[in-house]
């Protein structure tokens, strides 16, 4: 497929991934306005190359289920909570690109239909068709499942072609390289090679449903710029988990 600015792309429709913990930037708690317009740009050059985007955000910047549990909030309430800190982000996203004139559409897996669309499959891929950004809100809806789980689940169902995790480490290595400066860095890998060496990409659900619906993952630095671009054009960014 050609991009509308004549460059070659390697995917027609991603889903990407993106941490709440990204959205704090250097802040502490909460949504950093600064990293928030700059994830907006990103995202609408690609789209902007006739590239079909859906997004998933976690919410763990405003609240996490399993801290929650650790202070004595029932499991199912704390999950429950973590998927409304997932609309706050999802909101705030849909904001800042429709700030600047990017058309979006929000759907949430928890009926909000003052503020969102349900959740349906159809209607998802009609709005990518027609070169809005979907962005899927309040995980799964279940309890139990993180927003990794959904940002596999939602791919598989809209049929995208590569999930991109963007997170602040450009890739997969043999150890945390935050914390093992001996770490060294994967260019591929395949599925079998990643439960073999207990490396930790996503959540074990969320992986298996990938490895088994054939999804590729690539995991990349999101907070340099235009590496987004770059790896939906094909060129070697992060690491890519293969078959």
């Amino acid at each position: 497929m050609a991009a509308s600015n004549g460059t070659s792309l390697k995917y027609k429709r991603i889903l990407l991934k993106l941490s709440g913990e990204s959205l704090m930037g250097e802040q502490a708690y909460g949504i950093s306005e600064a990293m928030l317009n700059t994830y907006a740009d990103e995202i609408i050059a690609v789209a902007k190359t006739g590239v079909q985007v859906a997004v998933v955000i976690g919410g763990g910047n405003i609240y996490r289920g399993m801290s929650g549990v650790a202070k004595g909030i029932d499991r199912v309430q704390g999950d429950h909570m973590g998927m409304l800190a997932t609309m706050i982000n999802s909101l705030a996203l849909q904001s800042a690109l429709e700030a600047k004139g990017q058309g979006t559409r929000l759907q949430s897996a928890i009926k909000m239909e003052q503020i969102a669309e349900p959740f349906i499959r159809r209607r998802a891929v009609r709005h990518l068709e027609k070169g809005r950004i979907v962005i899927f809100g309040s995980g799964t809806g279940n309890p139990y499942f993180t927003t990794d789980t959904a940002a596999s689940l939602r791919a598989i169902e809209i049929q995208a072609d590569v999930i991109l995790k963007g997170t602040r480490v450009d890739g997969i290595y043999t150890a945390d390289p935050e914390k093992d400066k001996t770490a060294t860095k994967y260019e591929r890998i395949s599925f079998t090679e990643v439960y073999e060496k207990g490396l930790n990409v996503m959540d074990l659900t969320a992986f298996t449903l990938c490895n088994e619906n054939k999804l590729p993952i690539i995991v990349f630095d999101m907070n340099k710029p235009g590496n987004l671009q770059r790896v939906v054009t094909g060129e070697r960014v992060g690491t890519l988990v293969e078959f």
